[in-house]
């Protein structure tokens, strides 16, 4: 990955307290999102991450999944496929598998689901997010993808901030560390 896109996303990147005086801090990406110059590189920079891979598919959970993974699916070659929250939105009128995703970083639990034809026993997939901090979103969608009968290839995020062994357990890679945007 070019230096420049990590310094470009690090720059484009805050943290903001959403109530003064509150202590809390949350990410604002939204300066990635801005900057043609990182929706340019995002694409390629994520897919290099697993450079020999081949996937025929990328699936990434919404919503900021829903803005990076085309990028990845573009840049290798790949078609994508949204996976929904529940509840999120009214039902998708056709059948949809879903799997438990075990509590995420704020503690909560969820489900997530894809389209169902649009994942078969042929598919190489590509998990591909914005931030993982705990795995549990790629654990779900693991648990998933192999229901289908697919073969998961690993996931690319442009943050990681897992903990090392639950990053080489399930191979999640990141352009970015937590301590990168400290």
């Amino acid at each position: 990955m070019p230096s420049d896109l990590r310094d470009l996303l690090r720059s484009e990147f805050r943290w903001t307290e959403p109530e003064p005086g509150s202590g809390l801090l949350v990410s604002d990406r939204s300066g990635w999102w801005r900057d043609s110059r990182i929706l340019d590189g995002l694409g390629p920079s994520l897919a290099a991450l697993f450079p020999d891979a081949a996937p025929t598919v990328v699936v990434s959970p919404e919503v900021t999944g829903f803005l990076v993974g085309p990028l990845v699916a573009r840049a290798s070659g790949a078609g994508f496929v949204e996976a929904y929250r529940m509840g999120a939105r009214r039902p998708i009128a056709e059948p949809m598998t879903w799997a438990d995703v075990p509590a995420d970083h704020r503690g909560d639990a969820q489900r997530l689901g894809v389209r169902t034809r649009l994942i078969g026993t042929a598919d190489r997939v590509l998990v591909v997010d914005d931030w993982a901090v705990t795995g549990a979103q790629a654990r779900g969608l693991y648990a998933l993808i192999a229901s289908l009968g697919a073969t998961v290839i690993g996931t690319a995020v442009i943050v990681n901030e897992c903990a090392p062994a639950v990053a080489a357990e399930l191979d999640i890679r990141g352009l970015l560390t937590g301590t990168d945007l400290s």
